[in-house]
């Protein structure tokens, strides 16, 4: 199970032995830094770096690269030491040409792995800018445990303003001699890869593996193989390399070519082992001579056709957001234009009245119609092809990406693995209504939902009553667990229900009827207690085995699937205990695979007064009917969301759900 960390969010660390993996689409220098308690870095020898790779439990590149893995043994650190901060930065100026900046280049990614490869949780480093040097994340320990935390804390002042924060007496010697080690591995180093042709997921992104003389080919010059792992010494089996870069008069390392003699140089180590690289991405045919190219789902980068998929879903958002921006910019352009054109009229007493004033007026407005025009002619233009790109996306989704009226649902069955994401909705913007994106939440759960039955007015002007809306947000809610339960893996998603006075019986009918439910809903005061007790326990118990290294050693029998609560009608049934243990699963629940969804008014909740804002502000918020209430971080579009309601009349959730159910029983025998 990953997790895909936010700035400043933690998870715990199960593992000693780690990789650090590194993608920056750019040559990057990688570093490692000691800490103390305080994350104070006591001295030179406390820092690993290109210059030092090596120092007891860590283990870094030698030269500037776009992928980077980092050798970690958690075990071999001493008592001394409480923090392992990784540190990227861009090569000095002087070292040759490139980005000085992190703004100009695409954004860094950071995974912590296992030694087989597994993640255990990665972190998009956004929101750089000026900054050329920035610690990406932190190992910590805390009470005998160890925790990675994202950071993201840039410096725009390079590699001397980090160390100095850090309390680094000698911040600006090793700075600089950081930085005349990467040059040397520069100057001796083979030519960087091509750039990617496109941003796409850096979280799938890896380095062209280097093609030994068995398979019947050549490395590309400058692209490392992979990297064996390694803990204060070499790799094993690759004498003379370090960090997967190659070097030159170390044993077993290729002669380099004399001048002129023609072809790339081999240095791919004969016995490396490779993996295969993923197959290209579906390309589109020509297109005509002034038109578009034909779209074709499954065009974006990524592994895999799934992860393709969501990589071009994004990109259609991204590409809508981009153009309906640009279209309200040259609006207001056109706007604020023709009010100075205005304005400069009525402030000549001459031109106030008079058939002059008027014809400027008259200019002045034609200008503003032709510059709306033409803006409007490029976002349909745009939105054109969107439309026609949707049209053949929508219907390669799989299951977890498609709407519930995708056909794709009646050739349904019970997955063997968890997709990368989940359909929450649709999205779309009230200039490109034509155009539904699809609203996708990477799995596992990372925060949980709140379906809002609070009295709203729809986006057509219908308005619903509180009763109406109630009926509505436990039939979104019912939806979603749906949902959820169909791209598990049978035995892998346990949901609960909470539904203290049965007003959501009839919405519960399909969880209810095909037996999916872990147990029937919990009624009442005494039923709230006691699944809510029990989850809160199980959320001790985990974090406690996690804690103490010791996850292996839950008790038999333990229920290892994710747990989702649905919680109806919230506050009715609930004492301050269970508020209080319900803010609990809320906050510490997704870490440990408990993640909570409430169909509640918040309104009804404001008793409580503000000791329930931190719940809701922890929780996504969706609704029930269409409303413009998201927001997107990237420009500020207020987008609506549509909720995936099931099409009126049809079965495919029955369907579904039988199909789960069957797969439960025979999984649990």
């Amino acid at each position: 199970m990953t997790a895909e960390l936010v700035r400043g969010q933690n998870h715990p660390l199960s593992q000693s032995r780690l990789e650090i993996r590194i993608s920056a689409g750019t040559p990057i220098v990688a570093a490692a830094a000691l800490g103390d308690e305080a994350g104070r870095i006591h001295g030179v020898e406390w820092v690993a770096h290109p210059g030092a790779p090596t120092q007891p439990g860590l283990e870094v590149s030698r030269q500037a690269a776009a992928d980077h893995r980092l050798a970690v043994d958690l075990d071999a650190m001493t008592d001394a030491v409480h923090r392992v901060s990784v540190l990227l930065a861009l090569p000095a100026p002087g070292g040759g040409p490139g980005p000085v900046r992190f703004g100009s280049v695409a954004a860094p990614f950071v995974a912590v792995t296992g030694l087989d490869g597994t993640e255990v949780a990665s972190y998009t480093i956004t929101g750089l800018e000026a900054e050329s040097a920035v610690v990406a994340l932190e190992l910590y320990r805390r009470q005998g445990a160890w925790k990675v935390r994202a950071v993201g804390q840039g410096y725009a002042g390079g590699l001397a303003d980090l160390f100095t924060d850090q309390g680094l007496p000698q911040a600006q010697q090793l700075a600089g001699s950081i930085h005349e080690a990467v040059a040397r591995g520069l100057a001796r180093s083979v030519q960087a890869p091509p750039p990617r042709p496109s941003d796409g997921d850096r979280s799938r992104q890896a380095a062209a593996p280097a093609l030994g003389p068995d398979q019947g080919g050549t490395a590309p010059q400058g692209t490392p193989g992979p990297v064996s792992p390694t803990y204060g010494g070499q790799p094993a089996g690759i004498p003379g390399q370090g960090g997967g870069q190659p070097t030159y008069g170390g044993a077993g390392a290729p002669e380099p070519n004399a001048a002129g003699a023609g072809g790339p140089i081999d240095y791919s180590h004969p016995s490396r082992q490779t993996s295969a690289p993923p197959p290209p991405p579906p390309t589109a045919p020509p297109a005509q001579p002034g038109q578009p190219a034909q779209p074709v789902a499954g065009d974006a980068t990524g592994w895999s056709m799934e992860e393709r998929l969501y990589n071009q879903v994004w990109g259609m958002f991204e590409d809508l957001a981009r153009t309906t921006a640009a279209y309200r910019s040259a609006v207001d352009f056109a706007e604020s234009r023709m009010d100075k054109e205005l304005e400069q009229v009525l402030s000549d007493p001459r031109s106030r009245i008079g058939g002059q004033g008027d014809a400027a007026r008259e200019a002045a407005r034609a200008r503003h119609a032709q510059l709306v025009a033409q803006a409007r002619e490029a976002l349909d233009r745009d939105i054109a092809q969107l439309v026609a790109e949707a049209e053949v996306v929508e219907p390669a989704l799989p299951p977890a990406f498609a709407r519930w009226d995708n056909p794709v649902w009646h050739g349904y069955r019970v997955p063997m693995e968890i997709p990368m994401a989940l359909r929450l909705g649709d999205l779309r913007l009230p200039e490109a209504d034509r155009v539904r994106i699809p609203m996708l939440l990477r799995l596992p759960l990372e925060r949980g939902l709140w379906i809002d039955s609070g009295r709203a007015d729809s986006i057509d002007g219908s308005f619903n009553d509180s009763h109406e809306m109630r009926r509505l947000a436990m039939d979104t809610a019912v939806a979603h667990a749906a949902r959820l339960l169909a791209v598990y893996p049978a035995g892998e998603f346990t949901v609960h229900v909470i539904d203290p006075a049965g007003s959501g019986a009839q919405s519960l009918a399909p969880l209810t009827q095909t037996g999916v439910l872990a147990a029937p809903p919990a009624q009442g005061a005494a039923g709230v207690a006691d699944v809510l007790g029990r989850l809160t326990q199980r959320v001790d118990l985990v974090q406690m085995a996690l804690r103490g290294g010791a996850a292996d050693a839950l008790p038999p029998g333990f229920d290892t699937s994710q747990q989702l609560l649905i919680v109806n009608d919230f506050p009715h049934g609930f004492d301050d205990r269970a508020v209080n243990q319900l803010r609990y699963l809320a906050d510490e629940g997704p870490s440990v695979g408990v993640h909570l969804m409430m169909v509640a008014d918040r309104e009804e909740s404001s008793g409580y007064g503000p000791l329930l804002d931190p719940l809701w502000r922890s929780l996504l918020r969706l609704t029930p009917v269409a409303d413009d209430h998201l927001a997107d971080p990237w420009v500020g579009h207020a987008w609506t969301y549509e909720p995936p309601l099931v099409p009126a009349g049809s079965q495919v959730l029955q369907q579904v759900l039988t199909q789960v159910a069957a797969a439960r029983r025979a999984w649990n025998r």
